[in-house]
């Protein structure tokens, strides 16, 4: 039976490590919080992209999903990028595929591709602009008019977005609207209702709402705020409101707990609001990571290349 090294010894070794090796643990706002406390930067998709894209460190340990740790790889083709655990895996992300996307292209090909950074290196080369939860509807306001789009692979987030910026001829693909939502979807996020929602709220009636964008439309519309998980970071200092209800994964409850400890933060729905793909990461893995070298993550420059460019659209918008 194997026996886990001790914390302790674990954390001094992932200090000494990360010195030696002169890299940087990056890690997701939804990642476990002894990952978190472990890292030098913490934050959500966008906010990891741009700190992969900025960061001088020579070894890049991605704790979160494979796409992120693929973003930072082709964003830093001349580091070393690590993801602690190989099968921290996306569903949302297995939900469409290059071939789809050429599919879609080939019918109709003037189609504008936005491309959900929730998505496979291969997916991304093969669409014209990236974006995340943050800067979604800020993607979508400078899409063409003239050309209608392909929003992918999350259509919670693509119909949302869509609203915002005032596009509302949106259907489900491969219909003929302007804005055409992939039929993917966060089975986290997917979970949480409008009743979830309800009942917390009736526990807690002096309590706001932030809810993320990846949820379905009804329970967006209901919130006092649909942000990502950055501006949940942000929103309890925006108010005068004591108390939350977090309609996202559990594993934001620990940051925002962190930064404002006078204010109270409840789970929309604890047990539903699980990712076990971000969950599968934990000291140990990062302790592994560094002393064993693994597992790194490659993006083959035929991918890497028009991937970059769709991402780096994005970035510099």
């Amino acid at each position: 039976m194997h026996t886990p090294p001790e914390k302790s010894f674990m954390l001094t070794e992932i200090a000494r490590l990360r010195g030696e090796g002169n890299a940087i643990i990056l890690a997701h706002n939804y990642q476990l919080p002894e990952v978190q406390a472990v890292a030098d930067l913490t934050g959500d998709s966008l906010g990891l992209a741009r700190q992969a894209a900025e960061t001088d460190a020579e070894v890049i340990v991605l704790c979160g999903v494979e796409f992120m740790a693929e973003t930072a790889a082709i964003l830093c083709p001349d580091r070393r990028v690590l993801l602690p655990e190989l099968h921290a895996g996306c569903p949302m992300a297995d939900m469409i595929t290059a071939d789809d996307v050429r599919e879609a292209k080939e019918k109709t090909p003037e189609l504008y591709v936005v491309t959900y950074v929730n998505s496979t290196a291969e997916v991304k080369a093969v669409s014209d602009v990236c974006c995340t939860s943050a800067n979604a509807v800020e993607i979508l306001t400078k899409a063409p008019a003239d050309r209608p789009v392909l929003f992918c692979p999350d259509r919670h987030l693509g119909e949302w977005a869509a609203l915002q910026v005032g596009r509302t001829d949106i259907g489900l693909y491969p219909g003929k609207a302007d804005i055409r939502l992939w039929p993917g979807f966060c089975p986290t996020h997917h979970r949480l209702t409008l009743e979830d929602l309800r009942r917390v709220k009736k526990a807690h009636p002096e309590a706001k709402v932030m809810v993320h964008p990846e949820c379905r439309l009804e329970v967006c519309e209901s919130a006092d705020v649909t942000t990502s998980t950055s501006g949940m970071l942000t929103y309890p200092a925006e108010v005068e409101a004591t108390e939350f209800i977090v309609g996202t994964e559990v594993g934001m409850l620990d940051p925002l707990r962190r930064m404002y400890p006078a204010k109270n933060f409840y789970p929309a729905a604890a047990e539903k609001m699980v990712c076990w793909n971000m969950k599968v990461t934990d000291l140990e893995s990062v302790y592994n990571s560094l002393a064993q070298d693994r597992y790194q993550i490659a993006v083959p420059r035929e991918i890497a290349d028009p991937a970059r460019r769709a991402i780096q659209r994005m970035l510099s918008g």
